[in-house]
């Protein structure tokens, strides 16, 4: 992938303007391209090194828009950027930076490579977008708001929209607060807790039968935007513990290639040390456990399972354990590649990340898996065949598939279903 420039009437031929040899570090990650007010230059989102493709770090470039050598301009920000947006005079880009369980808006001085906070603070900024004109506008969520369209008068957010404000009315909403905790390995870990909205934590009577909710990607972070899930568990009165373990973005290079070739490492510590701290906090029952995950937030629930017994159940949406059966199945051949090796010239890797399938031996935890027939992200073969591996051991387990649904569920009545499916699951073994 690269980014190219074409003539509009389609006479000349397409003049490539840079040259990149791996599509993961090409530009195009998190952006489209966006050319200056004057025509000049165009601004793009490059990624990091691309032996790390999605663990790497996306940078915010310039480059000229009639060929010549691009320049980073945040190489020193060790955070992923996206949606650049140039100001009126071309002389600042504004984008939004993903860190530490935020997202914020931050500006650019193209001449010193300056970087200035625009809005920033415990909210999540999404899809920003400028008229050309200096003015600049966003989606704006928190923990307690869907959601809503704002716009800038200098740094001051002005909210447009007010879309679920008579929804928001009609529910009682859980709050959420941040955690801090240190691993196994005295690594300082980040998440959140949800608790129900009738429990805050000053005046709990005894601990709560909890969740512990994992993320997807790997490369993403739970943040500070609203989050139906954890509304919805807390609404059911459980509380929500939710991490952000090594491999996930917001907190750096070093941190998200932490489980590089080695999925299911000290992931799996962090998360434990998430469910040790709301534990030691009183917040948790010990005794009353579950965890659940969606892609490979799934992933990482059959990791915890298959390395500690705490868990009293378990729901895991759209995995794989059996990596093996990945290849050439699903969309992350050139991942596996880059990452594992080919499977026959480096099986020893692939073995060692599918330790949930391959030593299954190990899971005592009522497992719900839930997949879409046609996910070509994780397809269903890798659900069939770990529900399978808990059956053929008499442990507990029950597999649902979506028809004509993929990665994500979209169908209204199949969202209702599954979260209907999620709760009943912890209520029979947990609450």
């Amino acid at each position: 992938s690269n980014l190219y420039r074409v003539s509009p009437t389609g006479t000349a031929e397409p003049q490539r303007l840079t040259s990149f040899a791996g599509a993961d570090n090409a530009p195009g990650s998190g952006s489209y391209p966006a050319f200056s007010p004057d025509g000049r230059s165009i601004a793009y989102v490059e990624g990091g090194p691309v032996e790390l493709f999605s663990y790497g770090t996306r940078h915010l470039a310039i480059i000229p828009a009639m060929g010549g050598e691009r320049r980073l301009l945040t190489a020193s920000l060790d955070r992923n950027v996206t949606g650049p947006v140039w100001s009126a005079d071309g002389k600042s880009i504004s984008v939004i930076v993903e860190d530490d369980g935020a997202e914020r808006i931050a500006r650019v001085d193209i001449a010193s490579g300056r970087i200035s906070d625009v809005a920033s603070g415990p909210r999540v900024f999404s899809a920003l977008t400028g008229n050309g004109k200096g003015r600049i506008a966003a989606l704006l969520s928190t923990p307690m708001m869907p959601p809503e369209v704002v716009a800038f008068d200098g740094n001051t957010a002005r909210q447009l929209t007010h879309h679920n404000d008579a929804w928001r009315a009609s529910v009682t909403l859980s709050p959420v607060t941040a955690t801090s905790f240190r691993s196994k390995d005295g690594t300082e870990v980040h998440g959140f807790v949800t608790l129900p909205a009738q429990t805050p934590a000053q005046t709990l009577a005894k601990p709560l039968p909890a969740i512990l909710f994992n993320h997807g990607g790997p490369q993403s972070q739970f943040d500070w935007s609203f989050n139906p899930m954890w509304q919805a568990l807390a609404g059911h009165g459980l509380a929500v513990i939710a991490s952000n373990p090594r491999g996930g973005t917001g907190r750096g290079q070093d941190y998200a290639k932490a489980i590089y070739a080695a999925w299911g490492s000290v992931d799996v510590q962090d998360a434990l040390a998430a469910v040790d701290d709301a534990v030691a906090r009183g917040i948790a029952d010990p005794a009353r456990l579950g965890v659940g995950g969606w892609s490979y937030g799934g992933m990482l629930t059959n990791y915890l399972i298959a390395s500690d017994t705490r868990f009293k159940a378990a729901v895991s949406g759209a995995s794989i354990s059996n990596v093996i059966a990945g290849y050439g199945t699903d969309q992350y051949v050139n991942d596996y590649e880059t990452e594992l090796g080919k499977p026959w010239e480096n099986r020893e890797a692939w073995d060692r990340v599918s330790y949930p399938f391959l030593h299954n031996d190990r899971i005592v935890t009522p497992t719900l898996f839930m997949v879409g027939q046609v996910d070509w992200n994780v397809p269903l073969i890798a659900s069939e065949q770990m529900y399978q591996a808990l059956r053929s051991r008499g442990i507990p387990a029950r597999l649902v598939i979506y028809p004509g649904e993929h990665h994500g569920v979209k169908r209204p009545s199949f969202l209702k279903d599954r979260m209907t499916r999620w709760l009943g699951w912890y209520d029979q073994y947990i609450k």
